[in-house]
């Protein structure tokens, strides 16, 4: 159950919404920049001579 938020009903509800937004947006960002990363970071090992 919500509770009653009054005459701020539409200022918590639009902060909520926007943390919510930003946070999805920060993981998404994290997983496209691993995913990045690990790609360069492969990419790089197969450069690399094996050693004997």
């Amino acid at each position: 159950m919500m509770p009653d938020l009054g005459k701020y009903a539409v200022a918590v509800l639009s902060s909520y919404g926007i943390t919510l937004g930003l946070l999805a947006g920060l993981v998404a960002l994290s997983l496209w920049r691993g995913a990045r990363v690990r790609r360069q970071l492969d990419e790089v090992e197969s450069r690399r001579k094996p050693d004997v």
